[in-house]
Formats: C-alpha cells, sequence, structure tokens
C-alpha cells in the first residue's frame, strides 16, 4: 500500500490546489500497485487521477482561441476545441484504458523521454459506424485541452496530379508547428490498399506521400485516423501506427449503460432491461441513445417522468427498422430455428411412395 509520505503529499497537493503534483501522485501509486499485481486498485487510481485532473464545467481555463486554418489549408482543415471528455465515451473497458494510457503518456511525455523513450502519438481506431471512434478523437482533444483538427478528405483529395500529395504535405507541416489532435475521418478513402482492381498510379503515389509523412513525423501532436473498413487498408499503413483499437457493437452491458447515462432525470426503475437490450443488440452505441433520446421525447410531450419498457422497445424497433435490421431478439430466434424447420423429413408424395413400393 501506499506510503505515509506518499499520502502526505497526496493530501497536501490537494489541499494546496496543485493539480498537477497531485495526479503526478496519483499515477504514481497507480504504478506502484500495478507491480504489486493489485491491478484493479491500479486501474481505479488512474480513473480517479484522470477524473481529478479533468476540470469541471464551470472550472473550465479559458482557451486562447488558434488561428483558423488560412489559404488553401482551410479547404480541408477544420479547428475546433471539443468539451467531451474520456467518460463521455462508452467503449470495452480495455479501450478505455488504452485511450486513458494515451492522455497519461501525452501528459509525461518529458518523464518517458528522459528514459529515451515517446508517448504513442498515431492511433487507428477501426469498426463499423456509430461505436463511439469519432468521439473517441473528440474525447482525447478534450481530456487533453488540445485543439481538433478534423482534416476534410473531400477537400483534400483532387483528380489532378501530385495536387493531392502537395496538399497532405500541408496538413503534416501543421501537426509539426501546431500541436493538437489531428482526425483523419474514414481514412480508408486515403489509404487503401495498393494492388486492388481500381487502383491507379495516382492513387499509389498518394499512399506513398502519406506513408512517407507520417515516418517523418516527429510531434508533438496526436493523429487520430478512423476507418469503417480495416481489412481494405493497406499493410504498410497499419505499421506505422502506434496503437490500433478494433471497436464493436455494444454488448447488453454497454446497452444498458448508454440508455441509463442518457436517461439521467427520468424514472427508469421499472424497466424490463433484459426485453431492451435484447432488442438492442446489433444496434451500434449512436443508434441506442438515438432511441433512448426519442423515447425521452415522447415521455416529455405526453408529461411523464417514467420511461416505460414498451417506450424504449418502441423506440428501439423504430431504430431497427430505419437500419434494415430484424425485429430484435425475436427475429434471432426465428432465425436460430430456421435450420431445424430445414432437418425435418422432406413430405413424400403418394406417387413417389407407389414407386419406392414398386421398387422394393
Amino acid at each position: 500500500m501506499a506510503s505515509a509520505q506518499q499520502l502526505i503529499g497526496l493530501v497536501k497537493s490537494h489541499a494546496e490546489g496543485d493539480v498537477d503534483r497531485f495526479f503526478d501522485l496519483a499515477m504514481q501509486l497507480s504504478a506502484a500497485e500495478e507491480q504489486k499485481g493489485h491491478t484493479r486498485l491500479a486501474e481505479q487510481l488512474r480513473q480517479w487521477a484522470n477524473a481529478g485532473r479533468a476540470p469541471s464545467t464551470s472550472q473550465l481555463p479559458k482557451l486562447t482561441p488558434i488561428a483558423a486554418p488560412r489559404g488553401d489549408l482551410a479547404q480541408f482543415l477544420v479547428a475546433s476545441y471539443p468539451a467531451e471528455r474520456l467518460n463521455n465515451v462508452i467503449v470495452p473497458a480495455a479501450i478505455s484504458d488504452e485511450l486513458a494510457q494515451i492522455v497519461v503518456e501525452t501528459r509525461l511525455s518529458e518523464k518517458l523521454e528522459e528514459k529515451g523513450l515517446k508517448p504513442r502519438r498515431r492511433l487507428l481506431l477501426s469498426g463499423p459506424p456509430g461505436t463511439g471512434k469519432t468521439l473517441s478523437a473528440h474525447s482525447l482533444a478534450g481530456e487533453l485541452q488540445f485543439p481538433l483538427f478534423s482534416v476534410m478528405l473531400h477537400g483534400l483529395i483532387t483528380k489532378f496530379m501530385g495536387e493531392t500529395a502537395q496538399k497532405l504535405k500541408l496538413v503534416f507541416d501543421a501537426i509539426k508547428t501546431t500541436r493538437g489532435v489531428y482526425l483523419f475521418d474514414e481514412i480508408d478513402a486515403l489509404a487503401a490498399a495498393r494492388g486492388d482492381g481500381n487502383d491507379v498510379g495516382e492513387a499509389r503515389r498518394v499512399l506513398n506521400s502519406f506513408l512517407q509523412f507520417l515516418d517523418e513525423d516527429t510531434g508533438p501532436s496526436i493523429v487520430v485516423a478512423t476507418t469503417n473498413l480495416a481489412e481494405i487498408l493497406d499493410r504498410a499503413v497499419l505499421r506505422r501506427f502506434d496503437l490500433v483499437l478494433s471497436y464493436e457493437l455494444p454488448d447488453a452491458t454497454s446497452i444498458r449503460q448508454a440508455l441509463e447515462r442518457r436517461l439521467i432525470g427520468f424514472s427508469t426503475a421499472r424497466l424490463g432491461w433484459t426485453k431492451v437490450t435484447d432488442c438492442a443488440l446489433g444496434l451500434s452505441t449512436a443508434d441506442v441513445i438515438a432511441a433512448a433520446e426519442d423515447a425521452a421525447r415522447r415521455a416529455v410531450l405526453d408529461d411523464r417522468e417514467r420511461i416505460t419498457t414498451t417506450d424504449l422497445l418502441d423506440s428501439l424497433m423504430r431504430r431497427r427498422s430505419l437500419q434494415g435490421l430484424g425485429s430484435g431478439v425475436n427475429a434471432a430466434k426465428s432465425k436460430s430455428l430456421s435450420p431445424k424447420k430445414s432437418r425435418q423429413p422432406t413430405p413424400v408424395s403418394s406417387q413417389a411412395r407407389r414407386r419406392r413400393k414398386g421398387a422394393d
């Protein structure tokens, strides 16, 4: 457990309002406990340390606005200061831990560099739409109090030979000179595998330029790329990223977490959670949250504070219909029964029985 001096230092830094010192001590305690095999305690210390470092909404420092990209850069680079935090993202614990670790590595980069190490700064997030990839990039920027620069690929990619590579160079020049989180959303448009049927010389040159710029990037910014189609990405692209995280559709636990978080302020005590989560399986987190908001709107307009199971099931069914999915768990059960039906003996016609009898 923590030494007396560590505890005194922790309490003293908190009393003096020294957030950075408090955070450093808490992270040291977390690392020490992890070395002892107390992984659960170490994770809790990290989470509370991060929560303590993130200022409340009423205490957010006044950020100095960054200069908006100008000239050619303004056509494909959009700057913002996100308000999201990592606890806004509903993802599996393994992904949440990695994102939190990226924040810690970035904040303590000097400590790493003293030992010849560098924080991980190139992230690739892959998975179905609506699973939290783009929100994760926003939350990293918000957690670090960095500006978020969204790269607009539709303005970046052109049909003219060499022009896309020139624009890419402008982006990576900005990555080197203006610290922030740079988001390449749906990177598959830029980094699809070389050698596929639609490959052309210019596409290869653009990809080679992108790989070269990644190799030459030495900081201080974080580069986040997202893709819905990781399988079509060139392997050379995957190797350039320090961390590749695979996002998936939410399970029952994540579905309930998303619904409870979005429905704070409403009564959900008597909900049939099993029916609700079964109906939501196969939907993305974004769809689940949209269904919760739909149910909440209807309850408000009906002058109700309570969300019923029927409210949520109806909203989830509407989302399933919009996404072209079946009717939830009932559809899944009917599908699971279909192979059994196909194995039932095929009825034999009377004519076939007569032929069989004659053959005997």
